[in-house]
Parts: C-alpha cells; sequence; structure tokens
C-alpha cells in the first residue's frame, strides 16, 4: 500500500529471516538488528516530527506480525507502544485530551503484559469492571481522565503482585520485549495448528511491522473499522464492514460496543439507529471507497481491510484476500 501511494502510517519491517534466526540461536536476535532499527526508528521520527521515547511530541508505535502468507487473529499485536510514566503526560499535552492518553496507557499496559509477560486478560478485565462499578459507569468512554489514570495504578499494583516485577518504563526496552513476543507467537499452539491446517511451512518465520501509530479514539472526529471490497457471502460489489466512533481496532472485535454500518444502504438493511460511515464521515468514506476501488485493481481479488480516521483523515492499516464463503 505504500508502494501505492496510499496514506499508510511510516514504518519499518523486521524480515522473516530473522524470525527464523531468532529460533535457530536460542531466541536471540541477529547481529546488527538493533542498529538498524534505530536507524529506522530515526527515519520516521523525521516522518512525524516526533521522538521515540520523548518527553515532548512522543512517538508512539504498532508492532505487528506480518507473515508472508496471512494468517488472521493467529499471532499478538501491541498497540501504543512507547508510553510511559512521562510520554502519558507528554501524549495529554500534545493532543490537549488527558482522557485519551490515560485511556491509551491502560490499554498499551494491558495489552504488553498480555503479549510480552504472558498475563491473562481476564485479571485486568476484572479491575477494570470493579472500578467502573465503584464510580457508576456502564461503559469505558464513561471514564474520565483521571479515572482511567487510577485504573492505570492499579494495573501496575497487580503486576507487582502478580509477577513481582515493575511495568518496564524504557521505550526501547519495551519495543525490543514486543518484538521477542510477536517472534515467539509464531509458534503458539492456535498459529501452529493453523499453519497444519492450511500447509504453511512452519519454518518459515514470522515478520514484525513497526509503525508510527495513528488513533482512532482522538473524539468523535476520529474512528477504526474493518471492511471486505465486496460482500463475501454472496460476492456483490458493495462495501461489508463495520466501525466505531472514538475507538481503538480491538474495540471493534471485543464486543465490548455495537459497531456501526459503514455504508448507508447497510444501516438501513440492518435497522440501526446509529449513522453511518457514509454519513458520519463523508469525506472519509469517499477516500475509504477510492482506497478499495485501487486495491481492487491492483490485487485482482476481493480484499479484506483495516482502517483508522485520525480526526478526519483516514489511514489504511493492513490489506489482505478476504476469507468468503463457498
Amino acid at each position: 500500500m505504500s508502494f501505492l501511494g496510499l496514506p499508510v502510517p511510516p514504518g519499518l519491517t523486521i524480515v522473516s529471516d530473522a524470525c527464523t534466526h531468532f529460533y535457530k540461536h536460542d531466541k536471540a536476535f541477529p547481529d546488527g538488528l538493533k542498529g538498524e532499527v534505530v536507524e529506522g526508528l530515526q527515519k520516521i521520527e523525521s516522518l512525524t516530527g516526533r521522538k521515540f521515547g520523548g518527553k515532548t511530541n512522543p512517538l508512539l508505535l504498532a508492532v505487528r506480525s506480518g507473515a508472508r502468507v496471512s494468517m488472521p487473529g493467529m499471532m499478538d499485536t501491541v498497540l501504543n507502544l512507547g508510553l510511559n510514566d512521562q510520554t502519558v503526560e507528554a501524549l495529554a499535552a500534545d493532543t490537549g485530551d488527558a482522557r485519551f492518553a490515560w485511556d491509551s496507557y491502560r490499554r498499551f499496559i494491558e495489552m504488553y503484559c498480555g503479549v510480552v509477560m504472558g498475563l491473562g486478560h481476564d485479571i485486568f478485565e476484572e479491575i477494570l469492571e470493579d472500578e467502573k462499578a465503584r464510580l457508576g459507569h456502564a461503559l469505558d468512554t464513561d471514564m474520565s481522565a483521571a479515572e482511567w489514570q487510577g485504573v492505570v495504578v492499579r494495573y501496575k499494583d497487580m503486576l507487582g503482585e502478580e509477577v513481582g516485577q515493575s511495568f518496564p518504563e524504557d521505550a526501547m526496552s519495551q519495543l525490543w520485549g514486543a518484538v521477542g513476543a510477536i517472534f515467539s507467537s509464531w509458534m503458539n499452539p492456535r498459529a501452529m495448528t493453523y499453519r497444519l491446517m492450511h500447509a504453511i511451512p512452519q519454518d518459515w518465520g514470522t515478520a514484525v511491522n513497526i509503525q508510527a501509530m495513528v488513533f482512532g479514539n482522538l473524539g468523535n472526529s476520529s474512528a477504526t473499522g474493518v471492511a471486505f471490497t465486496r460482500n463475501p457471502s454472496t460476492g456483490i460489489k458493495e462495501l461489508y464492514g463495520e466501525f466505531l466512533v472514538n475507538a481503538q481496532g480491538e474495540d471493534v472485535v471485543a464486543g465490548i460496543r455495537t459497531p456501526q454500518s459503514i455504508t448507508e444502504r447497510a444501516r438501513i438493511e440492518t435497522g440501526s439507529e446509529k449513522p453511518s460511515l457514509e454519513k458520519l464521515m463523508p469525506d472519509a468514506f469517499a477516500d475509504f471507497i477510492a482506497v478499495c476501488n485501487r486495491l481492487e485493481a491492483h490485487y485482482r481479488d476481493m480484499l479484506d481491510l483495516e482502517f483508522t480516521i485520525e480526526r478526519g483523515t483516514l489511514w489504511m492499516l493492513q490489506v489482505r484476500p478476504g476469507k468468503r464463503t463457498a
């Protein structure tokens, strides 16, 4: 998508050969890799005008797997990487939205502890539900900045109790912890089973994509969603998908909030009272339609897409061949 000139957040890729080396050498990274990643990060910093780990204008990263064959949902992802007790304050000042910053920080702690430190999601969910009940809130979106800050404190206290260590504050340590965890997720049981079912060689390994974060949870002009370029059940050439306003990607699939239809036609068919993306953000919707048409013409296939709209601007996160019915 980058080579096609589409709006993709700047980033770098650690190729799958590094993962193969990781497994052949007792989970050690190849010589020189860390230096190359630092160089790549400097390019991202220059493109975004942000500094990774910086006390002002902090650069936050999304760290995702990228196998040579699509393996949806099989491996791990870490979002909002680079947040700590200092950069969260810088993010709040930079965006003018302290609630967003602390919400992003608690999401990062939850995701990092699950992917890198092996803690179950239910531990965090229990704390969050307890806090919402105590404060009388029904939804995550009801939480204030100070209340999210309290959740972060409880998360960190729990981490000390469960694993006897503190949350890593150093951004570079966070990054290499995430890269190692994503390489390790290539051999998790669900990924291994998926490869056996689809005749994918176990020794291929996965790449790791490191990208600048874009945010779908920066208020009501931001959103995140998933879509097929055609209806995967019928093949009809119509957008098929859903999105959430003021949300990050995991919210769409978590089932916590009811997603909204992307097209007005789908909204009418489902009888939803919530506005479609087509009506709510017409400019971003038009940009998305143009991207879908461009990608279908390029790949000559029905596609599965993930996107984020940050304060009205469309960003493309992923494209892969769409799974469809017989």
